[in-house]
């Protein structure tokens, strides 16, 4: 019983340091720190609009199909366990992540979710919304960039449908 009451007052505690206040950004993840939260978390501008890690620019053309096959496969290893492309599970969905989110955003999530999630306030409203904080999935840079690919072409078949 004290084991369910602390458990409880764990997820209560959870809940109130994830808040961070204010609606989930379209595609400015920047928009959402024009309150009080991103000033309080010590994030620059060019932090609030990337996200917090070590990309600050990605070059996008067409979609590159070798790296799409690539995504899907870490996609399928690391990242099934807690997203769905179309559907609510232990995370977001995904499909239209590539659309509501700028690409070096995606990526700074994918490689320091520990940090997002600490600091930077649209990562600490999903927390809010989901209770379950993203694990370090020890992504390279490339393999992150290969999930942006997956993630692109997905977000372009689901336009198509």
């Amino acid at each position: 019983m004290i084991g369910l009451v602390r458990g409880s007052g764990l997820l209560v505690l959870l809940a109130v340091i994830a808040c961070g206040g204010g609606a989930a950004a379209e595609n400015s993840p920047a928009e959402e720190g024009a309150g009080g939260g991103a000033v309080a978390a010590g994030l620059t501008p060019e932090e609030l609009e990337h996200g917090i890690g070590p990309i600050r620019e990605v070059a996008l053309g067409p979609v590159d199909d070798e790296l799409v096959k690539a995504g899907e496969a870490i996609f399928t290893m690391k990242c099934t366990a807690c997203h769905r492309l179309d559907e609510r599970y232990v995370g977001p969905p995904l499909r239209d992540v590539t659309v509501r989110r700028k690409p070096t955003y995606v990526m700074n999530m994918m490689l320091n979710p520990s940090e997002m999630v600490q600091r930077h306030p649209v990562a600490r409203e999903l927390l809010g919304q989901y209770y379950t904080p993203m694990p370090a999935q020890d992504l390279t840079e490339a393999d992150a960039r290969a999930l942006l690919e997956y993630l692109r072409n997905a977000a372009a078949e689901g336009a198509g449908q």
